[in-house]
């Protein structure tokens, strides 16, 4: 075993040089070549069958490769990432922004699947299930008994569109098993999933990505709100870890100016992409407000980066992540892929905002929240650290800087205090998306009867129910999250009417619900009054 255990990253490595090797499994142009002596190829040939064939113990060569590969790209930027077989599927359908499936979201609570929601107009809400609903078969599969995982039920309800699943569920309503069959077809994943009016004028729409159907999500909406009034747009990209650069190239595009710079990008070679707005833009003469934080990275910059070096509204936040680097997808051939760092972008002024790679601070580079909350500057925006090397200046003379994110015009500090963080835990955790249905499941029949006008305007979280959500937050915990749950009182009331919301209605309903406490958006309310 010690001998096997001192050879092995001398066979690791060479097992990962064989199978780039095989191929060509980088998709380059033709006239790039991995490896271009044929001795090369010879060597490493032989040795892979020395150890297939004479090794003293037998190699799972696939983990081998996984592994490897995984520190092979680690080792060149943090972005640039293994993307396992396994995986690719779930990867690729969050991007391309639909899946087959039956179009539900469920959790499993004491080895039973219980529906939360069905999706709007997807083949398990034109079937008839409803919320509340346990799905006890799929094809005379039982889904429920000790070992059921999430895993187990996604496999089992997804597949070939057309086809079609015979579920037996039981719907507590009627204290009865119902058999229903569900024909399998194409479920959008929402990548904008919010769009409303806050007030006369003002509308809000949500970017949760920039996924494939991003672009198209997004200008039905902005038309949507433009028949509605719109005159000024709140684009909230908090929490956006971006995705597509061509479809957040689109959405700049929307308000800027015919002919006006978006980004470049730059490749090791040092040749140059510019990428500039066309005529086609709907909302180039209303105010747009972008909403960033610590959690927007990537495509989410290149919008907030384009608009503010080119003086078009106005960035409301903190800073953002700091990713200015760009990858492109690659297949390995045999179900796996890379995404591999292929240039960096710059913004139309010019400036960089990728943030350093290797950290001497002692902190992770995914661990930055952590870093600026010591250093304090998610209270205080003098404490954000520039470099007057890195200082640019827009056309209208506005002073912005490279090196680490996007930096608003317009800070808006987190809470500080140090409870609030105990409590964002809560709300964004599933913990009180699973407290709601469990409330809502001791009187489906009281809920169905209630209108979203009766939710806003009459219904109250009562102090049962705060109480009944406190003591489920100790058990889930094991009493370690110690919540001032008389401090909170009202904020917390607040989200699980939030949460009601999303489970009966939808969560743009939730949205309008939980933003009429929004510090970010109250700052932009705030602005326009002035």
């Amino acid at each position: 075993m010690t001998y096997k255990k001192k050879y092995l990253p001398l066979i690791i490595g060479l097992t990962l040089a064989i199978g780039f090797w095989l191929g060509g499994v980088f998709h380059f142009n033709s006239e790039t070549n991995l490896l271009t002596d044929s001795s090369s190829k010879q060597k490493l040939s032989r040795l892979m069958d020395y150890i297939d064939y004479e090794y003293v113990d037998d190699v799972n060569t696939d983990s081998i490769v996984d592994v490897t590969v995984n520190k092979i790209l680690g080792d060149l930027d943090p972005h640039s990432v293994y993307i396992p077989r396994k995986n690719l599927e779930g990867v690729t359908e969050s991007m391309n922004g639909e899946f087959v499936g039956i179009g539900v979201s469920f959790y499993v609570k004491n080895d039973t699947i219980s529906i939360i929601k069905t999706i709007e107009n997807g083949p398990s809400s034109k079937a008839g299930l409803k919320a509340g609903d346990k799905i006890l078969l799929a094809n005379n599969d039982t889904l429920y008994g000790a070992g059921m995982t999430n895993e187990k039920v996604i496999k089992t309800l997804k597949g070939e569109i057309n086809s079609k699943v015979n579920l037996t569920i039981y719907r507590a309503s009627v204290s009865k098993k119902i058999n229903v069959t569900v024909k399998r077809g194409v479920v959008a994943l929402k990548s904008v999933p919010i769009a409303y009016m806050i007030q006369n004028g003002l509308g809000y729409v949500k970017i949760n990505r920039f996924a494939e159907t991003t672009y198209k999500e997004f200008r039905n909406k902005l038309l949507m709100l433009k028949r509605e009034g719109m005159e000024n747009l709140i684009l909230d990209l908090r929490g956006n870890p971006g995705g597509f650069l061509d479809r957040a190239q689109q959405v700049v595009d929307e308000f800027l100016e015919d002919d006006k710079l978006i980004l470049f990008t730059k490749n090791k070679k040092g040749d140059i992409d510019k990428f500039f707005a066309t005529s086609k833009g709907s909302f180039e003469n209303g105010h747009v407000f972008v909403l960033i934080d610590e959690e927007s990275a990537s495509a989410s910059e290149i919008v907030a980066g384009a608009l503010q070096d080119n003086d078009k509204g106005t960035i409301v936040g903190r800073r953002s992540f700091g990713k200015g680097l760009v990858q492109r997808e690659m297949q390995l051939g045999d179900g796996s892929a890379i995404r591999l760092t292929v240039s960096r972008y710059y913004t139309p002024t010019g400036r960089s905002i990728q943030k350093p790679y290797v950290s001497r601070s002692g902190f992770d580079y995914y661990d930055e929240y952590t870093k600026r909350y010591i250093s304090g500057e998610l209270t205080d925006s003098s404490r954000i650290e520039v470099a007057d090397s890195l200082r640019f200046t827009t056309p209208m003379g506005k002073t912005v800087y490279g090196g680490g994110g996007i930096i608003p015009d317009v800070f808006v500090p987190i809470n500080a205090d140090n409870d609030y963080e105990k409590v964002k835990y809560a709300i964004n955790s599933a913990m009180i998306d699973n407290f709601i249905f469990d409330e809502l499941e001791k009187d489906r029949v009281y809920y169905a009867k209630l209108t979203k006008e009766e939710l806003i305007s009459r219904f109250k979280v009562s102090g049962e129910m705060l109480s009944a959500f406190k003591s489920y937050v100790k058990v889930r915990t094991r009493n370690q999250l110690n919540i001032d749950f008389n401090t909170h009182n009202s904020e917390i009331k607040h989200y699980l009417k939030a949460a009601i919301a999303s489970q009966l209605f939808n969560d743009n309903l939730a949205y309008q619900i939980k933003d009429s406490d929004d510090k970010m958006i109250n700052k932009v309310i705030e602005l326009l009054k002035k």
